[in-house]
């Protein structure tokens, strides 16, 4: 089976390139470096020729509300409709845990509006929803840190290892379209100052983190429901601990 992976140069594309490639699948990776632009639809008609499912794990390059938004919209829209032209069976788009609880932020009303039009379009879909993945969590404490001081909220999350949703996203890929949404997640939950406390003591960075009721997540306020997942996630193998271990 064809399948065309959008982003598959990034930090998740190139491992289910991977992941796919050993389940025998004929898989392009699919990216501006490659030839292949979503959002000028340079190259799409090509990459999609044969192709029997698309799996979108692109992420903007730049975060600024307008600039994001226009960027899944193009990209959205271009993406679909070289599908729909040229008869993918399936459509596979990576998300994230809470995108409806965190419409603050520029970046996850963009993400919605990219759902929307997946939703939207005549093509059979998956969206696979995933929380933040531990190779995030050095930009959560950068995004938090004022001098010396990491200020962060309590707040719940449940992160997981890049690894682990590259493996969810493949098995989506080869499944049948499930026409709605998947949840992802870590085995459990942790707060957002405790991991990023965690992270920095194993690097041995003498930030301090300080909790914060009232510190923001990438500018957003944030509860215990804000970023976990729902009923029956599906939870990946890797715990936080034992990715920090490798992570050294």
């Amino acid at each position: 089976m064809k399948i065309v992976v959008i982003g598959g140069s990034g930090l998740i594309g190139k491992k289910v390139v991977q992941n796919l490639r050993e389940l025998g699948h004929d898989v392009l990776p699919a990216s501006p470096s490659s030839g292949v632009n979503t959002v000028t639809g340079e190259g799409l008609a090509g990459a999609l020729a044969g192709a029997q499912v698309v799996v979108d794990v692109a992420n903007a390059p730049v975060w600024e509300d307008q600039a994001v938004l226009e960027f899944f919209q193009k990209s959205g829209r271009n993406l679909l409709a070289a599908e729909a032209a040229a008869g993918v069976g399936h459509h596979v788009a990576l998300s994230v845990v809470g995108t409806e609880r965190l419409l603050d932020s520029g970046y996850f009303r963009a993400k919605m509006a990219q759902e929307n039009l997946i939703k939207a379009a005549s093509i059979p879909y998956t969206i696979v929803r995933a929380t933040q993945f531990f190779e995030f969590v050095n930009g959560i404490a950068q995004s938090a840190t004022e001098g010396s001081t990491v200020r962060l909220p309590s707040a719940l999350f449940q992160p997981m290892a890049a690894s682990d949703v590259a493996v969810f996203v493949a098995q989506a890929a080869v499944a049948q379209p499930v026409n709605g949404m998947i949840e992802i997640a870590g085995p459990e939950p942790i707060g957002i100052d405790h991991a990023v406390r965690k992270y920095l003591d194993a690097k041995h960075d003498a930030r301090t983190v300080t909790t914060d009721a009232h510190a923001r997540y990438y500018g957003i306020e944030v509860n215990d429901q804000s970023l976990t997942p729902g009923q029956h996630p599906r939870l990946g193998p890797t715990h936080f601990e034992e990715w920090l271990k490798n992570a050294n």
